[in-house]
């Protein structure tokens, strides 16, 4: 009886030396993976480490690749130092042994499946005049990307339309090519592993990486596709803005960012306000101490919080102003530094109190879209532009990636974006300026574009299970309580659009007559001199300028000049006794 051998060897009991392999030949049987070539030093001479730049044996990139041990690949390093000492090690964090360690990796026949895919892509290309060799393999979680070097005068684009033929021989959906891939002389074909390894949200969290970074904003992305971690940092983003289709892994990556969060800042650095039109995703948040408010789930309060978000943003810039600083960490600094805990303060003397960050956090803009689009893109808008020196950042996310969702206001002043699987490359495009998402295989599987990055990165997002994340807020209530702030939830509900047909019409008519009131004998309007006169948020007053001019009583918008007052004192003393009579 023959005694079977493992794919490195031939068909003649040889070793082979293969990893990755310009032109092979396959044994007679369909389905060998183990190919078999004429000699090993032809196949030696066909790759090359480009990173080491010299001749690199195939079975140390096979071992790399399989092992999980790559040549490090370009990526957007979030990693700050600058204040190292100053982490969050007086917040008493839940601890780590409240989320799950990740299961167990399988790379038995990670070889044999690298193997078998170099071999039919390198073959599939030379079937159409396509030669290449493959010089490195880089193996994620859920993707491996194979990387080749076209022979001299091949054009990059005819390996790219050649995108589904790849898939139809390696019999694989999702199939994606980078060409070329940043800082390397080199095209990055992506072919979805057989198996997926999950990325666990305690991994990233104990990672070096996500435990020496400063920014209290820090949370996790999960590892790239040459496995490393990957981490974000919302005070360098900006600004986020999530989309994908259902199932894809959305409000995972949102739970798996509020987590981490949590673990890396205390209350008092970290306030979160959570809109939830959809009710059920953030109602196990309720309770937490960092909630700046209870998690909205009305549409029109959600649309309220927003504009009390402009106004708490305005607060916080004039209060500043007052102590000299440009942002908050300035307001911050100045405040540690003059006014210690251990200063002994006069009687008419008041302790300025440090300002935490704020994340808003909208779980599905849809839905606010069609309730109040004008006033929740308008408010968007400002927190987008203004909102980072205050210390006020917004994660928007949706499973719609249309442009009546996304508009091209939204997304012109949220440059950093992470897109999941979607069904189009129209979508992708509406998402990410470029197609890609379209091929991605969903369960995580997720496009990162951070700011200033002409490439997305391709990452497996972390896990964390609603388990996990009851464990975790459970923890933390037992020790504290959530302590609301009252004004600001006073402040939203009066900046909260009125529904139609309700009888709560009358409080804005009254407010209506007294700005028109206000225009009138001012002889000018404006939504800034609406709010100072009336003390309203900008939503508000935004709205008010606009009842107005439908009425007649202003002129059109010109600019940045005030309005026109189209009504005299007398139509206004007439119309007020009218309404006095009724």
């Amino acid at each position: 009886m023959d005694i079977p051998l493992g794919p490195e060897f031939g068909a003649k009991g040889e070793r082979l030396d293969v990893n990755v392999i310009e032109r092979g030949k396959s044994g007679p049987a369909a389905g060998v993976v183990a190919p078999v070539f004429e000699t090993e030093d032809k196949v030696n001479r066909l790759f090359t480490d480009f990173s080491k730049g010299k001749e690199t044996s195939v079975d140390e990139l096979v071992r790399k690749a399989a092992s999980g041990t790559q040549t490090p690949a370009p990526a957007y390093d979030f990693d700050d130092r600058r204040e190292a000492e100053r982490l969050s090690a007086e917040y008493k964090a839940p601890p780590i042994t409240l989320l799950k360690r990740g299961a167990a990796k399988s790379t038995a026949d990670a070889s044999r499946e690298l193997r078998a895919n170099a071999e039919l892509l390198v073959n599939a290309l030379e079937s159409f005049g396509v030669k290449t060799k493959v010089v490195d393999i880089s193996r994620g979680p859920a993707v491996t990307r194979y990387e080749l070097q076209p022979e001299a005068g091949v054009r990059l684009s005819r390996i790219v339309n050649l995108a589904d033929d790849i898939a139809l021989n390696l019999a694989a959906s999702g199939v994606r090519i980078e060409a070329p891939i940043p800082g390397k002389a080199a095209v990055g074909i992506e072919i979805p592993n057989k198996e997926v390894n999950t990325v666990a949200l305690r991994e990233v969290i104990e990672s070096e990486q996500f435990t020496r970074a400063a920014s209290p904003l820090t949370f996790a992305l999960g590892r790239d596709i040459s496995g490393k971690t990957q981490i974000a940092d919302l005070t360098k983003m900006l600004h986020l803005l999530i989309a994908g289709s259902t199932g894809m892994g959305k409000s995972v990556c949102i739970n798996s960012m509020l987590i981490s969060l949590i673990y890396k800042s205390k209350p008092e650095d970290l306030q979160l306000i959570l809109i939830d039109p959809k009710i059920v995703e953030f109602n196990c948040y309720n309770g937490l101490p960092h909630l700046y408010v209870p998690v909205v789930t009305d549409a029109h309060k959600a649309a309220g919080a927003l504009g009390s978000a402009v106004g708490e943003m305005l607060k916080r810039y004039k209060l500043f102003a007052e102590y000299g600083a440009r942002n908050i960490d300035e307001y911050n600094g100045i405040v540690e530094k003059k006014y210690p805990e251990t200063r002994v303060m006069a009687e008419d003397e008041i302790r300025p109190e440090k300002k935490p960050r704020i994340v808003i956090v909208i779980d599905e803009l849809a839905d606010l879209m069609m309730t109040s689009p004008r006033d929740v893109e308008d408010s968007i808008q400002r927190i987008a532009q203004m909102g980072r020196a205050a210390g006020i950042h917004l994660v928007v996310a949706t499973q719609r990636p249309s442009v009546d969702v996304i508009t091209g206001v939204i997304k012109n002043n949220i440059p950093t974006r992470i897109a999941f699987a979607v069904s189009s490359q129209v979508d992708s495009r509406t998402i990410l300026d470029g197609a890609g998402a379209e091929k991605l295989i969903g369960r995580g599987d997720m496009l990162f574009l951070p700011v200033g990055s002409p490439k997305p990165i391709r990452i497996q997002g972390c896990y964390v299970s609603e388990e996990e994340v009851a464990k975790v807020v459970d923890y933390l209530k037992q020790f504290s309580a959530a302590q609301y702030n009252e004004q600001f939830i006073r402040s939203m509900e009066e900046n909260a659009p009125k529904e139609k047909g309700k009888a709560a019409e009358d409080d804005s008519d009254a407010m209506l007559e007294e700005a028109i009131g206000v225009v009138v004998e001012a002889g000018q309007a404006s939504t800034s001199f609406l709010q100072r006169r009336l003390k309203l948020g900008y939503a508000r007053a935004a709205r008010i300028m606009d009842d107005m001019e439908s009425m007649g009583i202003i002129g059109p918008a010109d600019g940045s000049k005030p309005r026109t007052v189209l009504m005299s004192r007398q139509q206004w003393q007439e119309r007020a006794l009218s309404r006095s009579d009724n």
